[in-house]
């Protein structure tokens, strides 16, 4: 999909300043404050977008809590920032406990000053003044392609995964103890035609764990997922906090004694939990196992970086480079393993008897 079918930018995550942005009134002078007209239908129908939201706001926290806990709007916001320190420090904690990019994040603020502060220490953000309220949900940025039933489970997602750092940094065992006791179960599938909505989205929003950064359209991953040349994979991650939704997606061009994957990505999401690797070993297995050769194109920019170690880890070499993109071969003598702690479930590619269920290393 070119940038211009693209469109403007997305945003992951709105952050909301509180004060005369939020609610009318400022909390600590004593004024009876209320909420902007607008303001909560326009927090939950972003949340039923797929939009994450957080605050960053200069304020006493005990009581700038209690006020969104009366306005019944505290479990919208994650990662909640109010203290007295910058509203860009602000910006760079929600981003950083998020794991998105400063460039996905949009700025909601009355106050032209830190509207400044932020712009000028992360341009990339989109700030707002509070006047643009009223418009908010008709902006570009904030109304994604497709709303998605995973769209709406997102900030629930999050969540989860708040649950799961708030017991890892009470584990007191190693990183593969840790994950271990996490009981995670990956399932790799072809993708059906309910799963291309999604699968637009991740391509969309996925740019860490991204191998060409390339955006099929909904219509393109259509014809893909019907053509013989081809196959279309999605991944699932599930433990025992609950579910990560669709994390990983796979196209594999088929030709005769070659395989080659032209995108592999997972979601940022599951960086820390060692899969991002899975389906690259899944592909690699099944190539093997049907007596083909296996390429991937890969496309290297300043933020997938750790796709291109992933490659490199699994033995993967450059054979060739056009422009830009680079063509990787691996000579599949080195399979990895999947890693012990997580359950595999996999199907789709394999021409002959399919790979054995619940492979593990």
């Amino acid at each position: 999909m070119s940038d211009a079918e693209r469109g403007p930018k997305r945003l992951k995550c709105l952050v909301w300043d509180l004060d005369n942005t939020l609610w009318q009134g400022v909390l600590l002078e004593g004024d009876p404050v209320e909420l902007r007209p607008g303001a909560p239908e326009a927090v939950r129908e972003l949340d039923r977008r797929g939009i994450l939201q957080s605050v960053a706001s200069k304020n006493d926290e005990a009581e700038a809590m209690a006020t969104l806990e009366a306005f019944g709007l505290t479990e919208y916001f994650l990662y909640p920032q109010i203290h007295w320190e910058t509203k860009s420090e602000s910006i760079k904690r929600i981003a950083d406990c998020l794991n998105v990019g400063t460039n996905a994040i949009g700025f909601i603020d009355d106050d032209e000053f830190e509207r400044a502060e932020v712009g000028f220490a992360h341009p990339d953000v989109l700030c707002l003044d509070a006047a643009s309220l009223p418009r908010l949900l008709e902006m570009p940025e904030l109304k994604p392609r497709f709303v998605t039933e995973e769209s709406a489970m997102r900030r629930s997602l999050y969540m989860a995964d708040m649950r799961r750092k708030e017991f890892q940094s009470d584990f007191s065992g190693t990183e593969a103890e840790f994950l271990a006791t996490l009981d995670m179960r990956f399932t790799i599938q072809p993708a059906g035609a309910g799963d291309l909505e999604r699968a637009e989205e991740l391509a969309e929003r996925t740019h860490q764990l991204n191998s060409t950064g390339y955006t099929y359209s909904y219509q393109e991953l259509t014809a893909l997922r019907t053509s013989p040349r081809h196959r279309l994979l999605t991944a699932t991650l599930v433990d025992r906090f609950g579910s990560y939704g669709t994390i990983g997606l796979a196209l594999i061009e088929l030709t005769r004694g070659v395989w080659t994957l032209k995108l592999l990505l997972a979601s940022c999401r599951v960086m820390s939990r060692g899969v991002g690797g899975v389906m690259l070993t899944y592909v690699m297995q099944a190539a093997r196992h049907c007596g083909v050769s296996l390429r991937a194109e890969f496309m290297p920019t300043d933020r997938n970086r750790l796709m291109n170690v992933t490659f490199r880890l699994a033995g993967f070499r450059e054979v060739e480079r056009c422009g830009e993109c680079v063509l990787l071969e691996s000579d599949l003598e080195r399979v990895p393993v999947f890693p012990r702690w997580v359950r595999v479930w996999c199907s789709g590619l394999s021409t002959g008897a399919p790979l054995p269920e619940d492979r593990r290393g």
